[in-house]
């Protein structure tokens, strides 16, 4: 699972970062991967951007309580009142196994993201065989 938080729809880093992701999906499903981007705009801002950038990926309102779930990984900038852009990728037991907080107005890419998601395709496959032969 690769969590993407990111400050808000239609903004034009955002915009670029989230259609990136688009349109490297197959990357992703090459590792299983599904990703889940969270902001603090409400549903229905969603639902226009995804329609309008034709996102191949939910967006998730953390809307109510405002930046709960943003917060829950240290993603929230009070200040502001936005999520911050950071990344993380979850393994299949839940734990982060990497994550990414990306400067202000800086598109952070995937190549991270596919880089860890690769290390843990690479450590699964090392236990696989290690249990194989025990």
């Amino acid at each position: 699972m690769v969590l993407v938080f990111y400050p808000a729809d239609w903004s034009p880093v955002c915009t670029d970062q989230l259609s990136l992701y688009t349109e490297i999906m197959p990357e992703f499903k090459k590792f299983n991967a599904e990703i889940l981007a969270i902001s603090v705009d409400g549903i229905w801002c969603h639902l226009a951007f995804a329609k309008d950038r034709k996102l191949a990926f939910p967006l998730l309102s953390d809307f109510e309580p405002k930046g709960r779930v943003s917060q829950a990984y240290g993603s929230y900038d009070d200040g502001v009142g936005e999520s911050t852009r950071s990344l993380f990728v979850i393994d299949s037991q839940g734990i982060v196994a990497w994550s990414h907080l990306s400067p202000d107005g800086i598109n952070p890419g995937a190549d991270g993201i596919l880089a860890a998601l690769e290390n843990i395709g690479s450590t699964r496959q090392v236990k696989k065989k290690g249990a194989a032969t025990r």
